[in-house]
């Protein structure tokens, strides 16, 4: 019998695909599923043109079947089946794809879409084959062909025998190798594994026969191997299903099988879009954090299927990074694949996909925060964070996306509130959004800078997230409203006679204001009279773009760059400890002006959690205070 060389280009392509197309040798079984999932297509195609055929769903199947003894493997399907012009074209050809072609011909557009379009996924059986053998008998023909191949060398084809219309391959699996071994594509439960991953919702049966221990008739104790053919796929996918036919239950049992989580979801989205780009969603915002969600391990993006077969486990364009804690997956008939199904031609359409996820999960959210307030506060007590980043990340550029889910702890309320409610609820005389920064809301609500804005009855926000500060910054403005610290140099709340009280003191105390400055060089910017302090003797502002906390946070980086606030040291007028430094300066009492001075200093920063330099020295002041 006459071997027959593939085609030039065709051997190239053959070598390729062997050795570096695919990614996953496991994938093999996934291509040729597909193609037995196409051949009963085409069959269902047919029956809607042709009046003598009819179409019964339970007679088409597709049936896996390992032999390890004669280490062989084998699909077979009750498909349309191949001619021998159709094994010479489709299989001689590579990357010449009959799938595509009966697509063409026949311009069937009824959702039931074929999945194979490039004509190479068969090929990949030689990544585990030494031998690939096809039997195939087509639809109205009388004579069945064999088809045979070891590779690159070419293939033969010759008549057969075959009773029933369909295709039956029979890969002869590699021996082992020091660096692979190629028995799992042998053993029972690895073929179901690999099924159950990539094929799992295949419109058809997948049947195979598999082995379990049983008790021998009505004895318990004895057991042996009992065989009965079982289906392993499910079929129908639940995101194809409707929503009035599942429960809450339905859901959580899918987040639970898929490995998504070990907790439960707090909320799921069923979505199905039909417009420039068609697919389906099934969307889980988790209940709980993965313990490993802010380390490099953590890998974010959806499962993506192509007609319910899986193309990605993680594509992480997908999702934007503030949504990288939605688990789940999208189904698509429209996706442009490359030849190995692995990758996508082109992203446009991930785009489209992604930023329509992107508003749906933002309108999930929105919706739970106007009708189950507990629960939203419950997942932002988890994944807020990741909210507050996504707004300082990109420069601001997502702000508008995600403000409205922020929420922040109120001075008034005592309670987290939105930037909406902070703002709706503002006096009309208040100009600006407050805010006040510290480790916890407990350290905040003792801040001397929050007095004066308290006094005046106005709400602050407190921030007790090390990025909450960053993302205002990049959001500059709510409403129409700037964003205030209640520590910045001038709070907007001073009337005109304040002013002018304050600059008199200034001037009045000009001198010794100097002094301490002049002690204080290269620690503060200026020293000045507060206008905000009310029973404290002294706080520190910042005057500049880069705040106290934001320091802090920014010298805990690992690439710390001693960035540094511009501090100012304020001191309270009315205070008794101030009339101490006066007569201390008035007296001409250096030394003892430096060591007040240093204590005041010292003082401040321990109110807003900053390191002393000289703990030692620090100490040493107060002993002499106290002597």
């Amino acid at each position: 019998m006459e071997k027959k060389q593939f085609q030039a280009e065709s051997k190239r392509l053959l070598e390729m695909m062997i050795n570096s197309i695919y990614s996953n040798k496991e994938v093999f079984l996934r291509e040729l599923i597909s193609n037995s999932s196409d051949a009963i297509d085409k069959i269902y195609y047919k029956t809607l043109t042709d009046d003598n055929l009819t179409f019964d769903q339970d007679n088409y199947y597709i049936k896996v079947g390992a032999d390890k003894e004669n280490r062989t493997l084998t699909i077979k399907d009750t498909g349309i089946g191949m001619t021998k012009e159709e094994l010479e074209n489709n299989l001689g050809i590579i990357a010449k794809s009959g799938t595509l072609a009966f697509k063409k011909e026949t311009e069937i557009k009824d959702g039931h879409d074929i999945i194979g379009q490039f004509g190479v996924g068969f090929y990949a059986a030689f990544m585990v084959a030494d031998v690939v053998t096809v039997i195939s008998k087509a639809l109205d023909s009388d004579q069945a062909f064999k088809w045979q191949s070891e590779g690159t060398e070419g293939y033969t084809i010759e008549p057969h025998e075959k009773a029933d219309v369909g295709t039956e391959i029979t890969l002869k699996i590699k021996e082992n190798t020091e660096d692979e071994s190629y028995d799992e594509f042998l053993e029972e439960y690895r073929l179901k594994e690999i099924i159950k991953k990539y094929s799992d919702f295949i419109r058809y049966p997948i049947k195979m026969d598999i082995t379990e221990k049983r008790p021998k008739d009505d004895n318990e104790e004895e057991l042996v191997d009992h065989t009965e053919e079982q289906t392993i796929n499910s079929m129908v996918p639940i995101w194809r299903k409707n929503k009035t036919e599942l429960t809450d239950e339905d859901y959580e049992n899918f987040y639970t099988e898929k490995r998504y989580g070990f907790d439960k979801p707090l909320q799921h989205m069923h979505i199905q879009v039909d417009g420039t780009i068609r697919f389906h969603a099934l969307l889980f915002i988790p209940e709980n954090i993965p313990f490993d969600y802010y380390s490099k391990e953590y890998e974010k993006g959806l499962e993506l299927y192509s007609n319910g077969v899986l193309i990605m486990d993680k594509c992480a364009d997908l999702l934007p990074d503030y949504f990288s804690f939605v688990k789940g997956l999208v189904d698509s008939e429209d996706l442009s694949l490359n030849i190995s199904r692995e990758m996508l031609q082109q992203d446009r359409q991930l785009k489209l996909i992604s930023k329509n996820i992107s508003k749906k999960i933002k309108n999930e959210l929105k919706k739970l925060l106007k009708n189950d307030r507990e629960k939203y506060e419950k997942f932002f007590d988890a994944f807020g964070r990741q909210l507050k980043f996504g707004v300082y990340n990109d420069f601001g550029a997502n702000k508008d996306m995600l403000q409205d889910l922020l929420l922040f702890y109120s001075s008034k309320e005592e309670k987290n509130v939105t930037l909406d409610e902070y703002v709706s609820n503002m006096p009309e005389d208040q100009k600006y959004i407050y805010y006040a920064t510290g480790e916890s809301i407990d350290r905040i609500e003792k801040l001397p800078q929050t007095e004066l804005v308290k006094d005046k009855g106005y709400e602050i926000l407190y921030f007790t997230d090390e990025v909450d500060e960053f993302a205002i910054k990049m959001m500059r403005t709510y409403s129409e409203k700037e964003f205030k610290s209640v520590s910045s140099g001038d709070l907007g709340i001073e009337s005109d006679d304040d002013k002018k009280e304050t600059e008199s003191e200034e001037i009045e105390n000009k001198e010794l204001l100097d002094k301490m400055k002049e002690i204080l060089a290269g620690k503060v910017k200026d020293v000045k009279v507060s206008n905000r302090l009310k029973s404290h003797p002294v706080c520190l502002s910042a005057d500049g773009e880069v705040s106290i906390e934001m320091e802090k946070v920014l010298n805990q980086m690992p690439d710390n760059q001693n960035i540094k606030a511009d501090k100012i040291l304020e001191v309270n007028t009315n205070h008794d400890v101030f009339k101490s430094l006066q007569s201390t300066f008035d007296s001409n009492n250096e030394e003892q002006l430096k060591l007040y001075t240093n204590l005041l200093y010292n003082q401040a920063l321990l109110i807003e959690g900053l390191p002393i330099q000289d703990p030692v020295e620090f100490t040493n002041d107060i002993c002499k205070v106290m002597a």
